[in-house]
């Protein structure tokens, strides 16, 4: 069953939600682009020869997200790598005139720190974008922003900023001053317009996971909503809820997953408006056919005011991002199991 275009009415207070912290926290994040210009100038006056984006876990989702959207815009050298494969495998296109960018919260994660150790004797150059002030990778860093949250959108800029060097991206500075100037409270709309379906939605899932607890919950997406349901399904339900979870891209959905999916196997399908849209339209089609307990989540349903229909792709995972704010919020309620309670990561050693 699909509730996106089942809007409820909006409760007065919104669980864990501010619009006030949640505009000023993107348009924060959208202030950075100088900064940002700056150090990319700086990358770019350095004859570099590739631009890996590195991480692990969560951080990884969003880099498997910056480089699937660099894949078919633009022609420059960018690379996407697990941090932990990174350690063991290595990569022979990582040379010393090689350039991470890279992302943590925390700022000393055990492989995230490993590894900018290991590319600086190799000999290339790390730019990390680092929550926590004064942490060890801070100390580390050859171009460091120092800044909370929303760390896709900085990935974006990044990404969005080389482009516009390689002759790439014409509309540049529309783009940024649509953004600027609109996503901040598009974003926000989107956390309050998806509320009353995210609460229902929550509720549904909370009952079946708690009369079905060894029934994994099947993520399904592509393009850049893929790193956004492999980080929904393994950073928020598996780490922080403890709810089994498997997540699958649209095009490998139909060599095995379409198989084991029966009338009650609960799977939520991610659609977003890049250019991998029709992978997930395919499987839109296909679940009404054997599945009866399925949901579909569009961000073609939200409005995005002020924001050209040419730009919407660009940041259809920022609006997923934003209506799984809601989700996590009641799941959270639902299932009386605070995000923040870890049973083992980094509660022992391993």
């Amino acid at each position: 069953m699909t509730y996106v275009n089942s809007w409820q009415e909006k409760d007065p207070v919104l669980r864990n939600y501010s619009r006030e912290e949640t505009v000023k926290s993107v348009r924060d994040a959208l202030e950075l682009r100088p900064r940002i210009e700056m150090i990319v100038d700086d990358i770019w006056n350095g004859d570099f020869d590739g631009i890996f984006f590195i991480g692990i876990g969560g951080t990884y989702a969003s880099c498997m997200q910056a480089e699937v959207y660099m894949r078919g815009r633009s022609l420059l050298p960018v690379y996407v790598e697990n941090a932990a494969e990174f350690l063991t495998t290595g990569n022979r296109r990582f040379t010393e005139n090689s350039v991470a960018v890279i992302s943590s919260v925390s700022g000393n994660t055990r492989e995230m720190v490993d590894l900018v150790s290991r590319i600086h004797r190799i000999g290339g150059k790390v730019f990390s974008f680092i929550d926590t002030p004064g942490s060890t990778l801070t100390g580390m860093s050859d171009y460091l922003i120092v800044a909370p949250k929303n760390e896709q959108l900085k990935f974006f800029m990044v990404c969005n900023y080389l482009m516009y060097k390689n002759g790439e991206f014409e509309d540049y500075d529309e783009y940024n001053r649509q953004m600027e100037t609109y996503l901040p409270e598009a974003l926000a709309q989107a956390e309050e317009d998806s509320d009353a379906w995210a609460k229902e939605y929550a509720r549904r899932q909370a009952e079946f996971v708690s009369s079905h607890p060894d029934m994994p919950h099947y993520f399904i997406a592509s393009g850049s909503q893929y790193g956004a349901a492999y980080s929904c399904g393994m950073c928020y339900w598996e780490e922080q809820l403890w709810i089994r979870t498997r997540t699958v891209s649209c095009q490998e959905f139909f060599h095995g997953m379409q198989e084991v999916i029966d009338k009650d196997t609960p799977v939520t399908l991610f659609m977003g408006e890049d250019e991998q849209r029709p992978l997930a339209e395919r499987v839109a089609a296909f679940l009404p056919k054997v599945c009866a307990n399925y949901v579909i989540i569009d961000t073609a349903d939200f409005s995005l005011e002020g924001i050209s229909d040419a730009y919407r792709g660009t940041v259809s995972h920022l609006v997923m991002r934003a209506v799984n704010n809601r989700v996590d919020a009641y799941m959270e309620y639902y299932l009386r199991h605070p995000l923040s309670i870890r049973r083992y990561y980094r509660q022992m050693e391993y």
